[in-house]
């Protein structure tokens, strides 16, 4: 099965001709078991050719994409590093600004920290009357 899409898809490398794509894919989508793996294929096929043109191959759009498992978990990826980072962001800066600048240890301490334990000195920081504090709240981590 899978070395069918393989194939076909270096087919379409070697020959760059739509033409002969298009006619792959229809064979491709004759056979009921890899019909299912098209939206593979055009993943794949992305890394090579313009999305337009993968698109007009393939009848490709953002919607097929949505709908494969490997979007929902990259999105899912994609989503807690940016909530991770904008954490880290402001804490820093709260930090910076109470404390003055942080030691690069200190900075990437911090950065290792997930969203919840991020979230939860965020909160913590307001009681901090000194370096100290934030040294003490973040020993209770590594301990």
């Amino acid at each position: 099965g899978l070395f069918r899409i393989g194939f076909a898809l270096q087919r379409c490398l070697q020959l760059i001709t739509l033409n002969w794509c298009r006619l792959s894919l229809l064979s491709l989508r004759q056979d009921e078991v890899l019909r299912d793996l098209e939206p593979l294929l055009s993943f794949f096929a992305s890394f090579v050719f313009d999305i337009p043109l993968v698109q007009q191959m393939m009848r490709w759009d953002m919607t097929v994409l949505r709908e494969s498992p490997w979007y929902n978990e990259i999105l899912h990826e994609g989503l807690q590093k940016g909530r991770q980072e904008g954490e880290v962001l402001l804490v820093l800066r709260l930090l910076t600004r109470r404390f003055g600048l942080l030691s690069e240890q200190r900075t990437e301490q911090i950065r290792q920290l997930s969203v919840p334990q991020l979230v939860d000195l965020g909160e913590a920081l307001l009681d901090f009357k000194s370096m100290t504090d934030l040294e003490q709240y973040l020993f209770g981590f590594d301990t």
